[in-house]
């Protein structure tokens, strides 16, 4: 069975409970059902777990709200609920795959703007070329659009332009067959079908 850590740690924290006290009634509590696991399989695995090792769930919102003893007749009704959410996990990750083509067929990718600007970038490589350090240069660059406009950016955001800088200067033939790739991808999605 595959599950969360955090929700791994409380299952084994009821399971060690229900150990020192056979006798008592342990109440596993969760938020809703599609919050236990990803597909039908996952929730009906979870379901079968809980009936082993005695333990009841509880729902506090959804379609089966309330306690819920995964043995007997409410396992069909368990069942029932797993694949309906299964089925609207699917529906919602398919439509925002087609709202994310859509945007991406106008142009819009989505995503915050790169802090550090070419213009950034081209700075800080000329000034390090001169011996300076980054932690010297960071105070001097200001971000020219977004929220922070007008702020310096973070050492790390710093960096990280940097390593990407040095990720393109190390394979150049990479970047230029992405590119080249990409153009043609946008060029055969621009083309009348």
């Amino acid at each position: 069975m595959r599950v969360r850590p955090q929700f791994e740690a409380a299952l084994a924290a009821a399971r060690e409970i229900k150990a020192h006290a056979p006798h008592c009634r342990v109440i596993f509590t969760v938020n809703e059902m599609r919050r236990l696991g990803r597909d039908a399989a996952e929730l009906t695995a979870l379901a079968d777990h809980l009936t082993a090792h005695g333990l009841v769930l509880e729902m506090l919102a959804g379609p089966l709200q309330g306690m819920y003893d995964p043995s007997g007749p409410g396992r069909l009704l368990f069942g029932f609920f797993a694949a309906m959410a299964e089925t609207e996990r699917e529906n919602i990750r398919a439509s925002t795959l087609e709202g994310l083509d859509a945007a991406a067929r106008k142009g819009n990718h989505g995503g915050r703007p790169p802090v550090i600007t070419d213009d950034m970038l081209h700075t800080v490589l000329r000034r390090r070329a001169n011996g300076e350090t980054v932690e010297d240069i960071q105070p001097d660059l200001l971000i020219p659009t977004g929220r922070r406009k007008g702020q310096s950016p973070s050492l790390s955001s710093i960096y990280r332009a940097l390593a990407e800088h040095e990720k393109t200067q190390a394979y150049p033939e990479a970047v230029e067959t992405a590119h080249a790739d990409f153009a043609a991808l946008q060029q055969r999605d621009r083309s009348p079908k």
